[in-house]
């Protein structure tokens, strides 16, 4: 979702240019399978597409091809640094430390894609801003 909602606003404030947003799975579960339905459906309201997009796996070289690593909570930074070994950079970050602090809720486990697509949203403007200063 987050991808997504990045590349959104990315595209709006016109600096497409300038960014190069992916996502990658920090486990294994979905490999393979595009973004959930209940996010498809979420970001398809708001005129959001999720074309074309399968779930990967993060890897080591990742951390190498990018200037932020971002996790959407706890977990996710734990299995990111068991795959990058060490945040050298300090490149390793969750969404929400760019807003109002603390986890994004996985909708895979509380099926709650409003609450989850309101922190994205927040944690994505509050990233944009830190880098350009538009608000």
């Amino acid at each position: 979702m987050a991808e997504f909602v990045f590349r959104d606003m990315v595209k709006k404030a016109n600096l497409s240019d300038r960014f190069l947003i992916e996502s990658a799975a920090t486990s294994r579960e979905e490999l393979g399978n595009p973004p959930h339905p209940g996010t498809r459906k979420k970001l398809s309201e708001v005129g959001i597409s999720t074309t074309g997009k399968f779930a990967r796996q993060m890897t080591k070289e990742d951390y190498h091809n990018f200037d932020y690593i971002i996790g959407m909570d706890s977990y996710n930074i734990r299995n990111i640094l068991r795959i990058i070994g060490a945040d050298t950079e300090d490149k390793v970050c969750k969404l929400l430390d760019f807003a109002n602090g603390g986890d994004i809720a996985d909708p895979w486990y509380t099926g709650n894609f409003e609450d989850t697509f309101r922190d994205v949203v927040a944690g994505c403007k509050g990233l944009l801003n830190s880098l350009f200063s538009l608000t």
